[in-house]
């Protein structure tokens, strides 16, 4: 995302041709966009999209027994 947000502004300035992006060469402006498919598909490639994900359900799953668990008055378990 950060690659994104970078190549957008770069972008943005040496359009309007403001400060040093405006003496870039266009392959220096566009290359985070390069950088972030290069990354998008590593991420998917090996996995770490998915363990992210699933690392993020298994805490709000876990969160959620927790609640319910000490609504009925049933100490909870801690790791």
């Amino acid at each position: 995302m950060y690659l994104l947000i970078l190549g957008l502004v770069l972008m943005v300035l040496k359009y309007l041709a403001i400060g040093f992006a405006a003496d870039l060469s266009w392959w220096w402006v566009l290359s985070p966009f390069a950088l972030a498919v290069a990354w998008w598909a590593w991420a998917d490639a090996t996995g770490y999209t998915k363990r992210r994900e699933m690392k993020k359900m298994d805490q709000k799953k876990q969160d959620r027994i927790d609640r319910q668990r000490e609504a009925m008055g049933i100490k909870t378990k801690r790791r």
